[in-house]
């Protein structure tokens, strides 16, 4: 469905827009030169769905407006099978001061759709988004929500091949999200290609079949998004850090870190501290982690993230949120327990992953972070049956209506 290869694109950035003209009069060159992409390569098959990620000016955006015609490549190759629709930065492609049924016609047209074809769509376009009477009124009065709304619903109704989606998924409501994620799994099901790019890491894992990971114009990997979201976490502590953070050469053991402090050992035992695999949901445990410090650091904070068989982000916490200050001595053994009274999680597998850094994230220096550091089960009680990933316990109450 796509094929690229070897893509290369290089912006002349100005420092005032007279710049531009005085380099043409003058023939003497007044801009810098950015490399958005290096020799960017990868393919999307059919039914398959690709995650790009990476840190703001990574190069994202500047892929999918080449894949859909916005921009031109400097050199590379670029093939797609079919007709590609995007969603891109909201606006793309509206008028302002046109009604939303206005720029149905109005984008549709943009998409390579007839107006016949529009009209034959107009009823679906306009259920989709759910803009109510707000159809006919002028764009500059939406929201931006109700205008991605709109820009979503006639871009997946346009019959592509490919469907590319930025960002702009994130301004919509939860409702209208999980009706966007539903009818993009129903066109990745009839055989839809779909670049889907996000700084949701967990729609990232759950959405995508592989991921590549940007950074400077440069593919550094691509594979299972779960080990590419782990990858991503580590550059965002390496470029965080001033110091040196070391990466094992391992790639079954992906702790990575300074090793100021160091994550000795974790687990997860029962309400009598014995160690255990397997948990009853909703019966008390608890996870104890170990660390050692070896230097005198500042604001120590041991943290813990439960994932899902999926790699989605259940529950996570840290000793700074709880506003548990830890005591540091030098090469002196510590341990934070986690103590849950009811360890709420759905039946199911899970792993923990375990950090050590300082404040509230590993972003400003990670001393040692090691995902899937320990895997354990959890199964149901004999309390009641539920489905689902949490344990929610309901009070029911009853009240007969009225008769007559």
């Amino acid at each position: 469905m796509i094929f690229v290869a070897d893509l290369n694109k290089t912006f002349k950035l100005y420092q005032t827009p007279s710049d531009r003209l005085k380099e043409i009069v003058f023939r003497r060159r007044r801009h810098r030169e950015f490399r958005a992409l290096r020799n960017v390569g990868f393919e999307v098959a059919a039914g398959e769905t690709l995650g790009i990620i990476g840190q703001n000016g990574a190069g994202k955006s500047t892929i999918l407006k080449i894949l859909t015609g916005i921009l031109m490549p400097d050199s590379g190759t670029v093939n797609l099978s079919g007709k590609i629709t995007g969603l891109l930065e909201l606006g793309t492609g509206f008028n302002a001061e046109f009604s939303g049924l206005d720029n149905i016609f109005l984008n549709g047209t943009y998409l390579g759709l007839s107006r016949p074809e529009i009209e034959k769509r107009l009823d679906t376009i306009t259920a989709f988004s759910e803009l109510g009477d707000f159809i006919h009124e002028p764009l500059r009065t939406y929201s931006s929500g109700m205008a991605m709304r709109l820009a979503f619903s006639i871009a997946i109704h346009a019959d592509p091949r490919t469907f590319v989606v930025d960002e702009a998924l994130a301004v919509g409501d939860a409702y209208f999200q999980q009706k966007c994620m539903a009818k993009i799994r129903q066109f990745k099901e009839n055989g839809g290609a779909i670049v889907f790019v996000s700084h949701d890491m967990n729609a990232v894992k759950v959405l995508c079949d592989r991921a590549l990971l940007l950074e400077k114009g440069e593919i550094l990997e691509q594979g299972d998004p779960e080990k590419i979201v782990n990858a991503y976490n580590f550059l965002i502590a390496r470029h965080a850090d001033s110091e040196n953070i070391v990466r094992p050469e391992s790639r079954e053991d992906s702790g990575y870190g300074n090793h100021r402090v160091t994550i000795d050992c974790v687990g997860l035992q029962d309400s009598s501290g014995t160690e255990i695999e397997i948990a009853v949901s909703g019966a008390p445990a608890k996870i104890p982690v170990t660390f050692t410090p070896h230097d005198n650091v500042q604001d120590l904070s041991i943290g813990i993230m439960i994932r899902d068989k999926y790699g989605q982000d259940i529950f996570g916490t840290n000793t700074f949120y709880l506003n548990k200050p830890i005591p540091v001595e030098k090469d002196r053994p510590g341990t934070v327990t986690f103590n849950f009274n009811e360890f709420n999680l759905g039946p199911g597998k899970y792993t923990v992953t375990a950090a050590a850094h300082t404040r509230d994230s590993h972003i400003d220096e990670c001393f040692h972070w090691i995902d899937r550091s320990f895997s354990f089960e959890v199964v149901a009680g004999s309390d009641f049956y539920f489905s689902g990933l949490n344990r929610l316990v309901p009070e029911l109450d009853y009240s007969p209506g009225k008769s007559g």
